[in-house]
């Protein structure tokens, strides 16, 4: 595995000192969790720990024994040989090998041991002249950020990116074990939204037989997770915090249910036939509303809708106004309009690629506009001929007083037409356009203003597009005469979106 593959569905298991100074305890311990996760369609990996004790633990206090962690250090102690048995387990299984270096001889121990990973434990996350020797390595970094601030934690990402290293963060409570009010599994969102790119895992401590965290922890976004694991022993206790080989079968069992019911990742899921047959049962079919006509189009004036619907027949769902059907026989009252009964024309990659075109003009304008204004798309002949007869009309105010931005992509014509209520004024923002008005034909370029009177004749065309300002008095419906009749008859040559002025910075789908 390589890149941010290494970071999915991992599964680490912490021997940390559960193998008790034991060499063959500890090999015991990596068989049989091993053997209870083989079972499972994930990734594993087991966890070392190296020590140097003879610099790591102060000279005067060698013989301490009634200090918890010199005491546990001091009596688990294993040799190189000794480690490098256990690593060679773990391989034989197919796993990965991950080290904790907790000062810096032990860094260059799990660069020369050839560990696929290493990892950096809560306590050392701000240790700087450990993370120096670390970022120097070419091996991928766990790091485990319990008790660490956020600005600690940007200054630790920051630190490996800017170093370019391949970096997963662990979020990590440092309580052993941990009670489940104290989890924090909100965390691991915080650090997705905080580190987009970064592989986000769960270092756990909970109580071995919860099972409910890292159900949580998956839907939560967290792709690596880490626990610790031992084997129960007449010679060595497990402790309050350490899963049985039982315990983590438990725990694998629970996060293969959460990622069956977490479903698909980054797309939309694949609906079953079931859930197609029972929403169907519930969507609205399309009735006709009087007797209607072959060549008739379907519009919300001429049909109804009701259940039941029956199977082929055209549902609510299916009008839009990017999608036309037009009638290829007649109907009579109340019969359900199917769709072996229509002609289907769809426009949704039409008016897509002309927004589209549109956002490229008005961000090479620099022209701003205001969020969710109504867009009108007219094409006079029909949208296939939008290239040649059309414009985009943006609709920002209609009061006492009236604004309008018209765009006309190049190569683009609107034919003759007058106003009989309104008057407008013309003032060029963006390229050059001609303007018959009345008997007369004018150059108009970024700047230039024009007005036009009630009842006046004009139209007008780009060759290298234009974007203009329309100031009017009020705009009434239907108060466009055309020269061409036929545009007025048509009632499809509009076609109504609302555009968000986001839609200028990101795709469009």
């Amino acid at each position: 595995m390589t890149g941010n593959d290494l970071f999915q569905r991992l599964f680490i298991f912490e021997l940390a000192n559960n193998h008790s100074g034991d060499v063959a305890h500890g090999i015991r311990t990596i068989q049989e969790i091993l053997g209870a996760a083989k079972k499972f369609n994930f990734h594993f990996a087991f966890k070392f720990q190296y020590r140097n004790l003879e610099t790591f633990i102060h000279p005067d206090y060698k013989n301490r024994m009634d200090l918890k962690y010199i005491k546990r250090f001091s009596e688990t102690v294993l040799t190189e040989e000794d480690f490098l048995k256990m690593k060679k387990e773990v391989e034989a299984h197919g796993a990965l090998t991950i080290c904790t270096p907790f000062d810096e001889e032990s860094v260059d121990r799990v660069v020369k041991h050839q560990y696929d990973i290493l990892k950096i434990a809560s306590c050392s996350f701000t240790d700087w002249p450990l993370l120096e020797k670390i970022v120097r390595t070419e091996l991928p970094i766990i790091a485990s950020t319990a008790g660490a601030s956020l600005e600690e934690i940007d200054q630790v990402v920051a630190f490996f990116e800017h170093r370019n290293k391949q970096l997963c963060i662990m979020h990590c409570v440092g309580e052993y074990p941990i009670k489940r009010e104290n989890l924090q599994l909100n965390q691991i969102v915080l650090l997705k939204k905080r580190y987009p790119g970064i592989p986000i895992g769960f270092s756990t401590h909970e109580e071995p037989d919860n099972t409910e965290a890292i159900k949580m922890a998956i839907a939560k976004g967290a792709t690596v997770f880490e626990r610790h694991v031992a084997v129960e022993s007449s010679t060595y206790p497990v402790n309050a915090y350490s899963s049985t080989p039982l315990q983590i079968t438990q725990w694998l069992r629970s996060a293969q249910e959460a990622y069956l019911m977490s479903g698909v990742e980054d797309e939309r899921y694949a609906i079953t036939e079931k859930e197609k047959n029972d929403l169907q049962g519930l969507k609205r079919g399309v009735f006709a509303k009087g007797i209607l006509q072959k060549g008739d189009k379907i519009t919300k004036d001429n049909v109804f809708y009701a259940i039941p619907c029956t199977e082929g027949q055209l549902v609510a769902n299916d009008l839009s106004k990017y999608t036309e059907y037009t009638l290829e026989r007649d109907l009579q009252l109340k019969e359900a309009v199917c769709f072996k009964d229509l002609k289907v024309r769809h426009l949704r990659e039409q008016v897509l690629k002309i927004v589209k075109e549109l956002k490229e003009m008005l961000l090479k304008a620099h022209v701003a506009l205001p969020n969710k204004v109504d867009l009108e798309l007219s094409h006079h002949y029909g949208i296939e001929k939008y290239e040649e007869w059309g414009a985009a009309i943006l609709n920002c105010i209609n009061r006492e007083y009236c604004k309008k931005l018209i765009v006309l992509l190049p190569g683009q014509k609107h034919p003759v037409h007058h106003h009989l209520k309104k008057e407008e004024t013309f003032y060029i923002l963006y390229g050059s356009m001609e303007v018959l008005a009345g008997a007369e034909k004018k150059s108009l370029k970024a700047g230039d203003m024009l007005t036009l009177e009630r009842g006046m004749n004009h139209d007008f065309s780009t060759a290298e597009g234009v974007i203009f300002e329309e100031v009017s008095t009020t705009h009434y419906e239907n108060d466009s005469f055309y020269e061409d009749e036929r545009i007025g008859r048509n009632q499809d040559r509009k076609t109504a979106l609302t555009f968000r002025a986001d839609w200028l910075y990101k795709s469009l789908k």
